[in-house]
């Protein structure tokens, strides 16, 4: 009788240790950090993504300090991408199989972007670009695991070409960096300035490397040219020395200029006093934009950081909260259910409502169109207006042909 009472008090121990373990394990898993990994060319292209990167510290304190998400806190594991592919797909392997993230955010070049999309579609695994602004991210090589936040560079030259396309300008010159985001740059122009005036006409053409733009000569080659138009998509440290020789030789006198990403802070600061007059830009004039929801971000990043915002602020903030919201409304980190939960899902963000549209994981985040000025000794934007993304998005039925293809 003891034996057998012995026996039965061991076994049940057994049971109860091995039950305790397993709620031990799920509570310690309930509290765990929720990890997202995220990566970025933060030593290459520091002008954008490190105030990209403190804007992230601000949402995550924001976010943590008021009890993280579904009772747990979130975690950003940030990693270098290097700019490069090769390096960007090694990182993206090691925050997953390492840090066991739950999730992939991040990426500025384009083809780092697209590289990395082709990785989440390959493991399964959810991945939010934030900044690479290719088409085919959401078009010809879209895939259901990748979502983008940024509006595309389909969507930022249509608007320009809305913003140009009633000045009497038939002789066009064109100047991009010379890979994916440039030449996707290049072939939306002609294609959607054609569409506005049939009669436009593309007199030179210059793809200077990216981050080895020879200033001297580019410059030359367009004024011989002797165009009515110029559209430039260059940015980060090739635009400076492009706008000096520019400028210098009077290239810029009389032309209407239309240039992606140059009203952008990261790019206007560099520029100064040299900062050219009336180009029509898209950018980020922070500083007059009075709507409360963005002001109170612009405060709390001013005193964290005793700076001012860039976009890339701007971006990190979005980011953060969009994934906050994201897993909250998934009720966790589950690959399907968050895919399933973000297409079409609304976002009440920093600059207003943001959808992301179903069809192709393309962000209604918009862009501020304008003109570039001078404003003491720094450039500025005036006369802008904000562009809804959801009005220059890719048609539907041209969206279905291209992810079907």
């Amino acid at each position: 009788m003891s034996g057998a009472f012995s026996r039965r008090a061991v076994l049940a121990g057994v049971a109860a240790t091995g039950l305790g373990a397993s709620v031990r394990a799920a509570q310690a898993q309930a509290s765990a950090p929720i990890k997202v990994g995220e990566l970025n060319s933060y030593t290459r292209l520091a002008a954008f993504c490190i105030p990209y990167r403190n804007a992230m510290q601000l949402a995550l304190d924001e976010i943590n300090g008021k009890g993280g998400v579904l009772g747990r806190k979130l975690e950003f594991i940030i990693r270098d991408d290097g700019g490069t592919t090769g390096d960007a797909t090694r990182v993206a392997e090691e925050l997953v199989t390492r840090e066991n993230v739950s999730m992939l955010v991040g990426t500025f070049l384009s083809n780092v972007g697209l590289a990395v999309a082709d990785y989440a579609n390959q493991r399964k695994m959810l991945f939010l670009a934030s900044e690479p602004l290719s088409d085919a991210i959401t078009m010809a090589q879209g895939n259901r695991y990748t979502f983008r936040v940024r509006p595309s560079t389909y969507m930022q030259t249509k608007m320009l070409v809305d913003a140009v396309k009633g000045k009497p300008v038939d002789r066009w010159a064109i100047v991009c960096p010379n890979y994916e985001y440039g030449q996707s740059a290049a072939a939306n122009f002609k294609r959607l300035i054609k569409e506005a005036n049939p009669k436009a006409e593309f007199v030179a053409e210059q793809y200077p490397a990216l981050g080895r733009v020879d200033a001297g000569a580019t410059v030359n080659a367009l004024a011989q040219a002797r165009p009515h138009g110029i559209f430039n998509a260059l940015f980060g440290p090739d635009l400076p020395p492009f706008v000096r020789e520019g400028n210098t030789r009077g290239l810029f006198e009389g032309k209407t200029v239309a240039s992606l990403l140059t009203g952008e802070p990261e790019y206007l600061l560099p520029l100064g006093e040299e900062t050219p007059e009336g180009w029509i830009v898209t950018g980020y004039p922070w500083e007059q934009i009075t709507d409360a929801k963005h002001k109170a971000f612009v405060d709390a990043y001013r005193a964290k950081f005793n700076d001012t915002p860039r976009l890339g602020s701007l971006l990190g903030y979005v980011v953060v909260n969009m994934t906050k919201d994201l897993i909250e409304k998934a009720g966790g980190t589950d690959t399907e259910k968050m895919i399933a939960t973000f297409e079409d899902m609304r976002f009440d963000t920093a600059i207003g409502p943001v959808t992301m549209r179903g069809i192709d994981h393309q962000s209604t985040h918009g862009a501020w169109v304008g003109e570039t000025t001078l404003k003491g000794r720094a450039g500025a934007m005036r006369n802008w207006r904000y562009v809804d993304g959801a009005s220059v998005m890719f048609p539907e039925a041209e969206v279905k042909a291209a992810r079907k293809a």
